[in-house]
């Protein structure tokens, strides 16, 4: 595997201990982590004392955090911005404790009022990208189902609306399996000039003819089941880390392996060791 990939982990998934997400990093010879929660809390919920104790544990583990796996923007567009406003505050105290400089965020539940609520998205987003950049960092912004920047057009309304190198793209190939989108002929053409950061997991397509058209939260019982480790679903994951290299793309590619599901049988750490080993077989194979 080429030393221009660097690879990134929502490690939360092989444990909720921090010391023991770090553990399996060292086995898999990886060097980062997306910190997400640790010691079973989220990390905008960790105090002051810590997330100093997460800090020193990474920095004595040779571990670089590559982004704050925020839950910003999981909410009801119609909820208290202000209290958005304050997690936002709390995840740029996290990523200045932790020393990273991107957030990854999403872009409001809107329950198919798409039109109806388009522009309090962009307006909400905006608020947040100016904080961001007061504060010196990036918003990366994850597409994902039933939030407002799910397909691609309106990833790509939110980015160019907002038009700042503040908030870029985390582009997640599996998720726009899941919306129904062919990820590089739908999604990565409009989207390639904004991706900064890049989400590595696959899946197969949902079938939702027995579900409710908006619901108010992702409903997970639906979507994870879907997912699948990279090469092994229809995310294009071949396709794109070619394309990526063709770019020189410098940045992150940080596993998502969302695999309790499909492999039930394996604990955490089993889980993510597959997916680590299926992005290198796919690595491995990209032209040099």
């Amino acid at each position: 595997m080429s030393d221009r990939w660097q690879l990134s982990v929502f490690a939360d998934e092989i444990d909720p201990s921090l010391e023991a997400q770090i553990q399996a990093l060292h086995d898999n010879e990886v060097g980062h982590i997306e910190f997400r929660s640790a010691w079973g809390k989220n990390v905008l919920d960790l105090d002051q004392e810590e997330l100093d104790r997460a800090a020193r544990l990474l920095k004595d583990g040779g571990i670089r955090v590559s982004a704050i796996g925020s839950p910003l923007g999981k909410a009801p567009i119609d909820g208290d911005f202000a209290e958005e406003q304050d997690r936002l505050r709390r995840a740029l105290h996290a990523a200045e404790v932790l020393e990273t400089p991107m957030i990854r965020i999403f872009s409001f539940y809107v329950e198919g009022r798409y039109e109806e609520r388009r522009d309090e998205v962009v307006r909400r987003l905006a608020a947040m990208t100016e904080e961001a950049e007061r504060a010196g960092n990036v918003l990366v912004h994850e597409n994902e189902s039933y939030i407002f920047g799910d397909l691609p057009e309106r990833c790509r309304d939110i980015l160019a609306s907002v038009d700042s190198p503040h908030l870029r793209a985390a582009f997640d190939p599996a998720n726009f399996v899941q919306c129904g989108v062919q990820p590089m002929r739908d999604a990565w053409p409009p989207l390639e000039p904004y991706v900064t950061h890049v989400h590595i997991k696959d899946a197969v397509p949902v079938d939702r003819t027995d579900q409710e058209p908006y619901p108010a939260r992702v409903p997970e019982y639906l979507l994870m089941p879907t997912v699948r480790p990279a090469g092994q679903g229809e995310g294009q994951l071949g396709e794109l880390l070619s394309k990526l290299a063709a770019n020189g793309y410098d940045g992150i590619l940080t596993i998502e392996p969302h695999l309790a599901f499909h492999l039930p049988d394996l604990d955490g750490a089993g889980r993510f060791r597959v997916a680590v080993e299926a992005l290198r077989e796919l690595l491995a194979k990209v032209p040099a």
